[in-house]
């Protein structure tokens, strides 16, 4: 029997994202062209609590650069998560490089999350909610990565977004140091979102 469900997963989840510009030069691999505009790519860091009603619950940390393309994609570069479910069948499915790692959240009037594998810490951040009205946004694009040329996944959203304030800090010799040292250009949070992810 398999550890994950068949695709799509039905997933409900509270997601706090951050939006940075990175010079090309010091984007890590990605298997399609990046979308770059005056030198510097799109690079999107999310931490996400999945929750019920969604198929499965888990937390996730995740790093994904914008590319090129006829609709809104991206390309997941690196990707953690507590469930082993969720790493086979992101890997599975849909070649999205998930591994284990241990992380921990904590809510309130400021949410906390860190990152860390049995080697090393991967990243922590701090959010805060503010001042903005929600407004409900459906929304779909792709994720894009690497299986015998490129494989090309449809996700579909239903998010909230809210203005909030960030502040991360990255181990500069882990796998997200190229991102350490740098301010996001703004960042959100997405509670109760509902994805559709894959096909």
């Amino acid at each position: 029997m398999s550890l994950y469900p068949p695709q799509p997963w039905n997933l409900t989840a509270d997601a706090r994202v951050s939006i940075w510009r990175v010079p090309v030069a010091e984007l890590p691999a990605v298997p399609a062209e990046p979308l770059v505009v005056a030198g510097q790519a799109t690079v999107f860091t999310a931490w996400i609590d999945y929750t019920p009603p969604g198929q499965l619950a888990y937390h996730e940390l995740l790093a994904a650069v914008s590319i090129k393309a006829r609709r809104v994609s991206c390309s997941i570069t690196e990707i953690w998560v507590d469930s082993e479910a969720s790493m086979a069948g992101g890997r599975e499915l849909w070649a999205i490089p998930k591994g284990l790692a241990t992380l921990d959240f904590t809510s309130g009037r400021t949410f906390t999350a860190t990152a860390a594998t049995s080697d090393d810490w991967i990243a922590t951040a701090a959010f805060k909610r503010r001042p903005g009205l929600p407004l409900r946004v459906p929304t779909s694009f792709e994720v894009v990565q690497e299986r015998d040329g490129l494989l090309r996944t449809p996700v579909g959203a239903k998010i909230r977004p809210r203005p909030a304030s960030a502040d991360w800090s990255f181990n500069p010799d882990g796998p997200l140091g190229y991102l350490a040292g740098r301010r996001p250009v703004t960042s959100l949070e997405l509670p109760a979102s509902e994805l559709r992810f894959g096909a």
